[in-house]
């Protein structure tokens, strides 16, 4: 996980490693550098990469708008990044607060810099 801040908005760069046609969709730690996730969805027609589009979203609070994938579309390996909201705005600290709860499975502080 990382924190780019080119263009208008920083952006949260994640990388996942993500297993497809789980029983159900989850994250189980970190695997070779990166967040695991078991995913529900079948890697068929880009329905895995919108399925974890969602979870990431509503696991954030944050609208699907706001999570792109970036890189490794037909892969196992992706990295997405999340549109970081202003750090001031209670919408940008909630999401900041459960990308923490989501990265390391416990309270943490994340700071935009």
């Amino acid at each position: 996980m990382r924190l780019e801040s080119k263009g208008p908005h920083p952006k949260v760069i994640l990388d996942l490693s993500v297993s497809p046609n789980a029983k159900r969709t989850e994250l189980v730690g970190w695997h070779d550098g990166a967040l695991r996730v078991r995913l529900s969805a079948p890697p068929v027609d880009g329905a895995a990469n919108e399925a974890l589009r969602k979870w990431l979203a509503t696991e954030l609070g944050i609208p699907q708008a706001r999570v792109t994938l970036l890189r490794g579309a037909s892969g196992r390996r992706k990295q997405w990044a999340i549109d970081a909201p202003e750090t001031k705005q209670a919408f940008g600290t909630r999401t900041k607060q459960h990308l923490a709860q989501l990265c390391f499975q416990q309270k943490a502080r994340l700071q935009l810099l």
